[in-house]
C-alpha cells in the first residue's frame, strides 16, 4: 500500500468511527441517484469520445441498434427489431417505429442511415470511425423502417459493433448552418436512451431526467446527477457525508475499508480487462537479444506469481490468467500451454538458454505499481536485473511506436467485447502492440474475421491462442475486477460483462 493510500485509508477509518452511530444514507426523497467520477467528463457524444465513464454516460443518454446480452453474449433487438443477411456483404436491418429523441421527434430510417455514413466518412472525425472503417462501405434506406449495410468485405463482429459504439443522430445533426459542427452533441444532447439531458456544465456536474418517452423499459430511478471529483479522498468524504451514492475504479484498500462500516456497500464484480506483459520476441530492441529465445520467454511466464498477485495485489473476483486473452471471452481457448508458478524451473531455463546468470532487462509499465513492482521482483528472484521504467502512459505509447520497448506491463478491456478479436487483432496484427515478428500468426487472426462460420472462428482462435502460448510471445497475468462503493440504500446489480449500468439501479 502506498504511503497516500495508507493516509487515506487512515482518514476514512476515522471519519467512520465518528459516524457510526449515525449514517448518512441517501436521501430517496427527490429519486435521485448522485454518482461520482474522477474522469473529467467534456463531451456527452460518445461518437466523439472514447474511455469507460462516457461508455457509461452514452447508455444513459442513448441508444443502439442492438443491444448484448451481458449474460448470454447474445445480439438482442434495441432500435433494431431484426436484421438480416441479404447475402455475406449486405445486411437488411429492420426498425422500430416509435422511437423518439429526447426532443420529441420520431427516429427514422433516414437518421440511422445518416448516422452512419456520417461517422464513416472521413469528414467526421469521428472516435468511432475506426470501428466503421474495418467493414462499412456505405448504409441506404429501404423503406420507412429499413436500412441496408453494405460491407466492403464478410465481418463476422458487425452485430456487435451495432450494438456497442455508433450512437444514432437525426440526419443533418453535424451540419450546422451549411457548416461541419463536430461539436454539435456535445452539450446540448438529444439523444434516444432512457435519460435527457437537463443541465451539463463541462468538468463538474451532469444532471440528467428520466425520459418519459424512451421506447424500451423505464428506468426506476427518476433522476441522476453526475458529479466530477478528481480525488479519491474527496469521494470518499461525499460518500460518508451522504454527498453521493455510487463511485467506481476504488481502490481495492479504501473500498474494503470503508465497505466494513455502514456508510457504504463495497461491490466487487467482474471485468473484461486483463494484464500481461508483452515480450520483444521479435528482436526489435536486439535482434540477438535474449527475449528472442522461446526458452527464456518461458522462463519467465515461469518465474510470475500471478495467483498471488491477483489475490492481494487486484482482489476482489480477479484470477491469474494464462491465454492471451479474457476467459469469457470467445474464442479464448482455456486448454492452451500453461506455465505453473516454478522458479527453479525458470532458472533452468534460462540457464538452457545460455543466461545462467540472467541478464538486463529494461521493464516498461503506466498503471498498478504494485503490480508491475511484483513482477520485477518475481524476475530479480530467478536472476534477471529488472530495470523498472514506471511512465506515464503517453511516454510509453511513444516509446513502443518508436519499437524502443524490449517488456511492458500492458492491460486491454476489449471494448467490453466478449470476443478474442477484440483483443487479438489488436495486439497480434498490424499495430506496433505486435512484438511477436509472426506473421504466420498475424495472418491466422485475421483470417478469423474473414468468415461468418462461428466454428471456424472458434477454431482459429484456438490455434492462434495456442501459438501465443506456446511460443511465450506474452506473459499474461490476471483478469481485474471493479470496485465499487455504493450507498447502503442503493441496489446497483453487476453484470459479468463487468460494464456499469447505472439505468439498472433502484432503491432497496
Amino acid at each position: 500500500m502506498t504511503k497516500n493510500m495508507m493516509r487515506l485509508t487512515s482518514m476514512v477509518s476515522a471519519i467512520a468511527l465518528t459516524c457510526m452511530t449515525t449514517p448518512a444514507f441517501a436521501d430517496r426523497s427527490n429519486d435521485t441517484l448522485r454518482a461520482a467520477m474522477a474522469e473529467e467528463i467534456l463531451n456527452l457524444d460518445y461518437n466523439y469520445t472514447t474511455k469507460r465513464e462516457y461508455i457509461i454516460l452514452a447508455q444513459l443518454t442513448d441508444a443502439t441498434l442492438f443491444d448484448i446480452d451481458p449474460e448470454t453474449q447474445q445480439v438482442m433487438p434495441s432500435v433494431a427489431t431484426g436484421y438480416e443477411f441479404v447475402d455475406e456483404t449486405t445486411l437488411d436491418v429492420t426498425l422500430r417505429d416509435d422511437v423518439q429523441f429526447h426532443d420529441g421527434t420520431l427516429l427514422t430510417a433516414e437518421d440511422v442511415a445518416y448516422t452512419f455514413n456520417w461517422i464513416a466518412s472521413g469528414e467526421s472525425e469521428s472516435n468511432a470511425n475506426g470501428v466503421l472503417a474495418r467493414w462499412l462501405d456505405n448504409v441506404e434506406v429501404i423503406d420507412g423502417q429499413t436500412v441496408r449495410f453494405h460491407l466492403t468485405s464478410i465481418y463476422p463482429l458487425v452485430l456487435r459493433d451495432l450494438a456497442n459504439r455508433i450512437m444514432l443522430r437525426k440526419a443533418g445533426t453535424y451540419t450546422v448552418d451549411g457548416q461541419i459542427d463536430r461539436d454539435a452533441m456535445s452539450s446540448d444532447l438529444i439523444g434516444t436512451g432512457p435519460y435527457r439531458v437537463v443541465s451539463f456544465e463541462p468538468g463538474t456536474e451532469l444532471v440528467l431526467e428520466r425520459f418519459d418517452g424512451f421506447f424500451g423499459d423505464a428506468p426506476e430511478i427518476q433522476n441522476i446527477v453526475v458529479r466530477n471529483i478528481p480525488d479519491v479522498g474527496t469521494q470518499q468524504a461525499e460518500m460518508m457525508s451522504g454527498g453521493i451514492d455510487w463511485m467506481f475504479k476504488v481502490p481495492l484498500d479504501l473500498a474494503q475499508s470503508l465497505g466494513a462500516t455502514p456508510l457504504a456497500t463495497h461491490l466487487s464484480g467482474a471485468d473484461l480487462r486483463v494484464g500481461f506483459i508483452v515480450l520483444d520476441a521479435a528482436g526489435h530492441t536486439d535482434p540477438d537479444g535474449p527475449l528472442t529465445n522461446v526458452l527464456v520467454r518461458r522462463a519467465i511466464n515461469h518465474a510470475l506469481n500471478t495467483e498471488e498477485m491477483a489475490q492481494y495485489l487486484i482482489g476482489g473476483s480477479a484470477e491469474a490468467i494464462h491465454t492471451a486473452c479474457h476467459p469469457a471471452q470467445f474464442g479464448c481457448d482455456q486448454s492452451s500451454t500453461a506455465y505453473e508458478y516454478n522458479p527453479e524451473r525458470a532458472r533452468e531455463l534460462l540457464a538452457e538458454a545460455g543466461y545462467p546468470d540472467g541478464f538486463p532487462l529494461e521493464f516498461w509499465a503506466y498503471r498498478d505499481k504494485p503490480a508491475a513492482e511484483a513482477v520485477a521482483a518475481d524476475l530479480e528472484a530467478v536472476g534477471i536485473d529488472v530495470d523498472l521504467r514506471y511512465v506515464k502512459l503517453e511516454s510509453l505509447n511513444q516509446a513502443r511506436a518508436a519499437r524502443d520497448i524490449p517488456a511492458y506491463f500492458g492491460t486491454w478491456g476489449s471494448g467490453g467485447t466478449a470476443d478474442t478479436a477484440a483483443i487479438a487483432r489488436i495486439h497480434f496484427s498490424e499495430s506496433d502492440r505486435n512484438l511477436s515478428g509472426d506473421a504466420e500468426l498475424q495472418d491466422l487472426i485475421l483470417s478469423a474475421e474473414q468468415t461468418n462460420d462461428q466454428d471456424e472462428r472458434l477454431s482459429i482462435y484456438s490455434e492462434a491462442i495456442g501459438t501465443i502460448a506456446d511460443e511465450a510471445y506474452w506473459a499474461p497475468l490476471f483478469s481485474y475486477s471493479a470496485n465499487y462503493l455504493t450507498s447502503p440504500d442503493l441496489n446497483f446489480p453487476l453484470d459479468p460483462d463487468g460494464l456499469p449500468r447505472l439505468q439498472n439501479s433502484s432503491w432497496k
